[in-house]
């Protein structure tokens, strides 16, 4: 692959990591997808990085559903009320750009445990909770895609 299309293929990676930040694009999709075009064009060893960047990437996928999913189990947080709070944070998204993605998903993740709850002070420990679980997804798949950019460095430098 040229140079012109190497820099293409990090900054598509770069605007997978910055998207698994921001949860409005899937990062690691758009990651590993610019790892595969490179191994594709590049061929030969270049399809190592990419099965190690594959495997990283579904390792942290994994992994951020079992800690996520965990930490929500030990506070009471049913995942239909991640539902409606992902609901809500896509609208929240369009009704007031960028900013109305976390209040909308705060407010649904609170309205729908004080309707499950009845009781405020519960309601906002499990909106916490919650919040704290999508941090946890956050850092989990910023780390899988950063493996998968060093993958891919590497993969880079020796080919």
């Amino acid at each position: 692959m040229s140079v012109l299309g190497e820099v293409l293929v990090g900054l598509v990676i770069v605007v997978g990591l910055v998207g698994t930040v921001v949860q409005v694009l899937p990062g690691n999709v758009l990651v590993l997808g610019a790892i595969l075009v490179w191994a594709w064009v590049t061929g030969g060893g270049a399809w190592w990085a990419f099965a190690a960047a594959a495997v990283v990437v579904a390792l942290a996928e994994l992994g951020q559903w079992l800690l996520a999913g965990r930490h929500l189990r030990r506070a009471d947080v049913p995942w239909s009320t991640l539902a409606w709070g992902g609901v809500a944070g896509v609208v929240g998204f369009f009704v007031l750009p960028v900013v109305g993605l976390p209040l909308f998903f705060v407010g649904a993740v609170y309205v729908a445990e004080l309707v499950r709850r009845q009781d405020r002070e519960r309601a906002w420990r499990a909106t916490v909770a919650a919040l704290q679980a999508t941090g946890i997804t956050i850092v989990v798949q910023l780390a899988g895609g950063l493996l998968a950019s060093v993958a891919w460095l590497v993969g880079v430098w020796r080919t």
